[in-house]
Formats: C-alpha cells, sequence, structure tokens
C-alpha cells in the first residue's frame, strides 16, 4: 500500500511540475502576442484553489491532475466584447499563432535542459561502462575478451556510464551495425591506449524490454565484482527465513557438499521446488545445520523453480571504477542542452522505428508504468528524479508535436498548411481532423494502458 502511495505521490509531482511547464510556455508567449488569457488550469475538473490574478487571469488547479490547459479569448469559441477583439487569439497573425502553440513543447525541451543542469551541478554517482564477457549466438559474440574492458564510444558516441550505453544502443534499434570501442580497464582518460573497435552486425538483433535490457541483448556481460556467499538480505515470509536462516551466515555446504558458488547454489535451489534441500552455514564461527524446502514459482518462461528468498552480500565496486558525473556552472549547462537533444533525438527516431515496425508498439508506457518510474526514482533520490523528469519532460514535448488535430502538432499542421495557402483550413476540415485525432489518441492510450497491466 506504502508503494502504492509513494508512487502515486510522486506521480502527480512529476506530472503536475511537467504540466506547468508546459501550459506556462503556452500562456508567456501568448501574453506577449498581446492575447487575454482567461484562466490558467492545472488539471481538470472541480477546482481545488483558483485565484483571479492582477492580470485578469484566473488560476485554477484542479482535482484531476492529467493535464491542464490555458484558455484565451477566442471568437470561435465565444462571443467576444469589440472593445476585447484585438485581444483574442483568433484575430492574431499566423506566426503569432504558430508561437503560442509552439511554445508548449519548447518549455518541455527547455526545462528537462533546467532539469539535467541542476543534475549536473550536484552531481551522479556512477559506474564505468566495463565488460568482462560476451554471450554466444548474440551481435557481440566476436568480441574476445582477455580482461576487463571499458566501453569508450558506441559508433562514435562517447558514452561514460551504463545509462549513456543504454541510450546510445537503443537508438541504432532496427539497423545494420553498431560499432563499440573498447580500451582496457586500467587505462586512464589521459593514456594513448589503442582502442580496439569492433562492428557488430546488428540486422537480426531483437529484443523485450519487458525480460531483458539491451545491453544484455546484445550479449554483453556486465562487469560486476564478486559476491561472497554471506546472506545480506532475507526475504519476509520467504523460505529461508521459515527455515531458520538469518543474516550474516555463511554457506559453506549445499546438501553436504562444499559451496563452489552462488550460480551454483541457485542451480541446486531451483530445481529444488517443494523439495528439501540440507545447508551447512558458519554462525558465530559454528556450524549449523539448516533444512530450508525452496517455494515453487513460475518463471518468465512459465517454467516452476524454486526460491528461498535471500540474497548475498555483493563485494564493493572498486574505486576506480566509481565516479561523480558532475559539471561547473557553465559546463552542466552544455552537458544538460547535449544530454536533452539526445534525449530528443532518440525519442524521434523511436517514434519512427514503431512506423516501420522496427519497435512493437509493445514497448508503449502509459500512467502506470510512469508512476511506477516516478516512485523509482524518488526512491534512489533528488538527482535521479529529475533525470527521469527531464526524460518525461522531453518525451511529453515530442509526444504534443505528433500531427494529431487534437494536440499541439496538429494546430501546427494546420497553421503551417495556413502559411503555405494564405488562408485558414476550413473549420469543417479542422473538426473532422479533430474527430480522427481523438480517435488515435484514444487507441494509442488504450495500448499504452493494456501493456502498462500486462506487465504488472
Amino acid at each position: 500500500m506504502f508503494d502504492f502511495l509513494w508512487n502515486l505521490g510522486s506521480f502527480i509531482v512529476a506530472l503536475g511540475i511537467l504540466i506547468t511547464a508546459h501550459e506556462y510556455g503556452h500562456f508567456w508567449v501568448a501574453r506577449r502576442c498581446g492575447i487575454k488569457v482567461e484562466r490558467f488550469s492545472i488539471g481538470f475538473g472541480k477546482a481545488i484553489w483558483r485565484k483571479v490574478g492582477k492580470d485578469g487571469t484566473e488560476y485554477v488547479v484542479a482535482m484531476i491532475p492529467l493535464g491542464g490547459y490555458v484558455k484565451m479569448l477566442d471568437e470561435r469559441v465565444e462571443d467576444v466584447p469589440e472593445e476585447l477583439k484585438d485581444q483574442a487569439f483568433n484575430r492574431k497573425t499566423v506566426w503569432q499563432r504558430i508561437a503560442v502553440v509552439s511554445a508548449g513543447p519548447i518549455a518541455n525541451f527547455l526545462f528537462a535542459i533546467v532539469a539535467l543542469y541542476i543534475m549536473y551541478m550536484i552531481g551522479v554517482s556512477s559506474l564505468k561502462p566495463v565488460i568482462d564477457t560476451t554471450r554466444e549466438n548474440t551481435p557481440a559474440a566476436q568480441i574476445q575478451l582477455q580482461e576487463p574492458m571499458q566501453i569508450v564510444s558506441v559508433s562514435g558516441q562517447k558514452v561514460r556510464n551504463w545509462e549513456e550505453v543504454n541510450l546510445a544502443l537503443v537508438s541504432h534499434i532496427g539497423g545494420r551495425e553498431i560499432d563499440i570501442s573498447l580500451q582496457p580497464l586500467s587505462s586512464s582518460d589521459a593514456d594513448q591506449t589503442p582502442l580496439k573497435t569492433f562492428t557488430l552486425d546488428i540486422r537480426d538483433w531483437q529484443f523485450d524490454p519487458d525480460k531483458e535490457s539491451p545491453i544484455t541483448a546484445m550479449g554483453l556481460g556486465i562487469y560486476r565484482p564478486g559476491i561472497e556467499p554471506v546472506i545480506g538480505l532475507i526475504t519476509k515470509g520467504s523460505a529461508a527465513e521459515i527455515a531458520g536462516l538469518e543474516l550474516g551466515d555463511e554457506i559453506i555446504k549445499i546438501n553436504r557438499q562444499p559451496y563452489q558458488d552462488w550460480n551454483g547454489f541457485v542451480d541446486v535451489i531451483q530445481t529444488s521446488a517443494d523439495k528439501d534441500v540440507e545447508l551447512t552455514v558458519l554462525r558465530n564461527n559454528q556450524q549449523k545445520t539448516l533444512v530450508v524446502t525452496p517455494q515453487a514459482q513460475t518463471n518468465a518462461n512459465g517454467e516452476t523453480i524454486g526460491v528461498v528468498g535471500v540474497s548475498p552480500t555483493q563485494i564493493d565496486w572498486p574505486e576506480s571504477m566509481r565516479f561523480q558525473l558532475e559539471y561547473g556552472i557553465v559546463d552542466s549547462f552544455a552537458a544538460a542542452a547535449d544530454k536533452t537533444w539526445q534525449l530528443v533525438v532518440v525519442s524521434f527516431k523511436m517514434i519512427g522505428k514503431l512506423f516501420t515496425g522496427d519497435v512493437s508498439v509493445k514497448n508503449l508506457s502509459g500512467p502506470i508504468s510512469i508512476a511506477q518510474g516516478a516512485g523509482t526514482s524518488a526512491d534512489y533520490g533528488l538527482v535521479y528524479f529529475l533525470g527521469f523528469i527531464a526524460l518525461i519532460s522531453v518525451n511529453l514535448g515530442i509526444i504534443n508535436l505528433m500531427p494529431l488535430p487534437v494536440l499541439d502538432g496538429g494546430h501546427l499542421l494546420y497553421y503551417f498548411i495556413e502559411v503555405i495557402t494564405g488562408k485558414p483550413v476550413p473549420e469543417k476540415v479542422q473538426d473532422i481532423g479533430f474527430r480522427f485525432g481523438a480517435v488515435m489518441l484514444l487507441l494509442l492510450m488504450s495500448i499504452a494502458l493494456f501493456n502498462d497491466f500486462s506487465r504488472l
């Protein structure tokens, strides 16, 4: 219940911030163009707070936090007194109307830059993208590793952490090949160590984002520090808790056989659903034998496996692999603008790949997934929450630029037609377009919601 409320609260905060930024873009430019704004509303439905400003605009916070709007004086909507007609939206030049409509998505892009700027000023704890294995029958299988290697660039794009690697890989979905440049982990940025570049064939590269990441689907084995056979986590109500296992217990034998490695332990547990497994552990320098019965569970492939509900103790990451991704006052802005541009480019590519079929509609996410992402990022702290809302802000801006008549992009399409033809698109045509756009938007939202529920 707490997780649900936390995710919901984080979602409302994130969405409220992004909607405010978007609508303020429309509001600010409308005022600069001499348009009278009657209402600035965050949310829909019944107002829970309202105030009329000195400028005559009614500012509202409504109950349903799933959008917002800026109500401008417009003769197409209502009768306008003669003395106010010059302040009506429809009386403005087509370029002024284009400026007002495009200001919303532009505000989302600018907000993403601001959020990322603050994030880079604070600094983000990051891990260098180091691989130590590659998997057979994957694009990366041709990379032969003698030692852990750091990924330095992906198709010429410099990458510093796993997030950037992930973003770079995703942008190549549906492509023919991708270049991965590596250098030994022992090298530093100042070294002149020659890079090893591998050109990978990705024509048959596919992956299910619900089951694996682009990194593992590519066949890249992420380097992880070793683990100790010491119980570091026990799930409440699990088979391990019922059997009497405690935090700090060191596993030394499994079914009277010496412990070899954690993967071997997992194999025994998974193949022993509802069967007794004898564990010998070291507790307070004394051996203790316990019998645990793994609980049967169905995995993603529909197979029945045993689960005991424990995790080992992870050895700390080497200092050489950890770094703080942060910049100064000026450099933070450049980094934020560059990252925002990368997000915009990747997002447009993904939309294009949806139409070409390179990316499945199953990858679409709706409000439930966004709420879960908001809650998770908020759990990790402010810098991660800032990164999350920057990503969503970019996507919100791009979605609004789609040429669907109910969105900003649809209005812009009509206005650019007006620029070309010299006359407005007929009201009847606009009305048909709005109906079509509403159906398409409802269809996309339905698919996204269906995907959300199928992931629960």
